[in-house]
């Protein structure tokens, strides 16, 4: 792909509509099905890692925390995630369960990441940014794909088949399964925590005249050791609907509606398991308003019902709790001249914890000639309360001097952010995108003693603060077989306790994220179709759980033997033999060197 061709990618995740990579006015990255290929990453939080404007951080096997400008844990709660229009958030923290987001890594056309609020077309929880994983059609997908590989942490396989139903419809079947090593502490101790998982799923495209029509769907189950207990489970099914119909004069009508199931079980006596089911309906209609306006509105509804096994030390009350959440957008794209755009939008969303939110952005995009663009926003996004934050209850356990916890009358999480960007293509060889932003928050979440030194915590809002930062990446392509690019991020946090707060934790524990963070990647085509990439990454120190700074380097060597046969072995972590990516104390994990062997066969 030329960098010409990746300007001209068309994306929705901006705008809830198609535009070109280059006219967005925000800070997006997109990484491509080729960085994919040519990443040898096995997984979608590794392959997170593609994005420079992420903080991809892996805790043990399986665990992963991941956030935009900020805030990262491993229940990071201001990023919202989507597969395929499907939000993944969950209502009992607010984050994302990254062990159980999976696809056939081969049918993944692009993932689209925006660092920076998007609560007016995404809705709560889209605080801090929105990742947008998108499939390809059914249509791009026939035929056989076979795939297996092994190395010294994993082992996996996958196979897919597409074909016909008709003339207009197209399907395709995948299924899939891999196995993860666990991780060890420094001293060598091995944590025996060993990931394995077990994916199924299809996909069904209709496209006849103006109509366009996707079902889809998919089944997993899995399971992660423990030391001394029963095995931890995941499982789940979602199945999905989407149809769209183009109307005249550029106007369209969408519907969306899915069905999601996630079961956990996690044995012991500080376990839990959760049972949730999802319901969502989205209904958007687009439409030109005499010449110069763009406008996208619509609504939607989602219902969620989950019941929760509490432990001992880990309780939900209720264990039974049904949540809902209706709201309505419009979103109007203005085009002032030839070359300026201004668009405004208001999402208003109702939730069972706080009534109604209001979510505001206005955006103006200024082409400066046709190869580059200037861009600025405002906008006010929210979190809303969880589980967690309302109806968490931890026993306080005298003997450990640990005071326990209590859920409160939490209210929503606000940030008011302004963005000023700009990304051009002054070359056809060079192209770059840089964006600064400047976070003002309120109410975010700390932990007050409820009467006095030793009593138990309750969950409250008495931290505020804002936070700033700068994000760059670019590309030069040196010859027409060797590209690079490199990413840079600086982040700067100032936060402080509201008067009143007798938090002593929370200041201390937010600094989770590294100030600095370099990226660099190198790929290069060789002679004989073969392929030669390397990415190196530099992540700054993380204060509050004392991770050191680390630099970490992955290499893979591709050989295409044929049109629809490739080889390939990636090596990671070649600089040291482990390092911390995540987490406090000698029982962290290590994220060790390792090695994957990959065949892929197409016919």
């Amino acid at each position: 792909m030329t960098l010409e061709d990746l300007a001209n990618i068309e994306i929705s995740s901006v705008l809830k509509r198609p535009e070109r990579l280059s006219d967005a006015a925000a800070a997006v990255y997109v990484i491509t099905s080729e960085d994919i290929r040519r990443s040898g990453y096995t997984s979608i939080p590794e392959i997170l890692r593609l994005a420079p404007n992420l903080q991809v951080a892996r805790e043990d096997s399986s665990n992963y925390a991941i956030t935009a400008r900020g805030f990262n844990s491993r229940s990071a709660n201001k990023l919202e995630v989507l597969i395929d229009g499907r939000s993944v958030y969950t209502p009992l923290n607010s984050g994302v369960f990254w062990d159980v987001q999976d696809t056939l890594i081969e049918d993944i056309e692009r993932i689209e990441v925006i660092s920076g609020p998007g609560g007016t077309l995404w809705g709560s929880n889209a605080v801090n940014g929105v990742i947008n994983i998108i499939t390809r059609s059914s249509r791009d997908t026939q035929g056989t794909l076979l795939s297996g590989g092994g190395g010294t942490r994993e082992r996996g396989a996958g196979a897919r088949y597409g074909g016909k139903l008709g003339e207009d419809t197209t399907y395709r079947l995948y299924a899939k399964g891999f196995d993860r090593d666990g991780t060890q502490t420094n001293s060598g101790t091995d944590l025996q925590n060993s990931w394995n998982m077990q994916q199924a799923g299809f996909r069904i495209d209709s496209a006849r005249a103006t109509d366009t029509f996707t079902l889809q769907g998919d089944a997993y189950d899995g399971s992660i050791h423990q030391r001394t207990l029963a095995d931890k489970t995941i499982s789940g099914a979602n199945l999905l609907g989407r149809w769209n119909r183009a109307l005249a004069d550029d106007a369209n009508i969408q519907v969306q509606a899915y069905y999601d199931r996630t079961q956990r079980n996690y044995p012991g006596s500080a376990g839990f398991g959760e049972v949730l089911d999802t319901y969502d309906i989205d209904v958007q209609h687009r439409f030109r308003w005499r010449k110069d306006h763009d406008i996208v509105w619509g609504g939607g509804y989602r219902r969620e019902r989950d019941h929760v096994d509490n432990s001992l030390f880990l309780q939900f009350l209720p264990r039974q709790k049904t949540l809902s959440r209706a709201n309505i957008f419009v979103q109007d794209s203005i085009a002032l001249s030839e070359r300026l755009k201004f668009t405004l939008g208001l999402k208003l969303e109702h939730n069972n914890y706080t009534g109604l939110e209001w979510q505001p952005n206005a955006r103006l995009a200024w082409k400066l000639n046709d190869r580059s663009l200037l861009w600025s926003a405002v906008s006010r996004a929210v979190r809303t309360p969880s589980r967690v934050d309302r109806e968490f209850f931890v026993p306080a356990v005298p003997a450990l001097a640990f005071p326990g916890f209590i859920g409160g009358d939490f209210t929503s999480e606000k940030l008011t952010a302004y963005e000023i960007g700009y990304r051009a293509q002054p070359t056809a060889d060079t192209s770059f995108s840089v964006s600064t932003f400047y976070n003002v928050y309120d109410d975010l979440r700390s932990l007050e003693p409820s009467a006095g030194a030793g009593s138990p915590l309750v969950i409250a809002n008495q931290m505020e603060g804002n936070t700033y930062g700068v994000e760059m990446w670019g590309n030069y392509r040196v010859n027409d077989w060797w590209r690079l690019s490199a990413g840079y991020n600086y982040l700067k946090k100032d936060l402080s306790l509201k008067s009143g707060s007798s938090d002593t934790t929370s200041l201390a524990g937010s600094e989770t994220d590294p100030r600095h963070q370099f990226s660099l990647r190198s790929a290069m085509n060789l002679a004989h179709n073969v392929e030669l990439d390397v990415s190196l990454r530099s992540i700054g120190t993380l204060s509050s759980t004392q991770v050191p700074r680390y630099t970490a380097l992955d290499a893979r060597l591709g050989w295409k033997v044929a049109k629809d046969v490739e080889v390939s072995l990636t090596a990671f972590n070649l600089l040291d033999k482990g390092h911390p990516e995540f987490g406090s104390g000698s029982a962290r994990s290590e994220i060790g060197r390792s090695f994957y062997a990959k065949m892929l066969w197409k016919f």
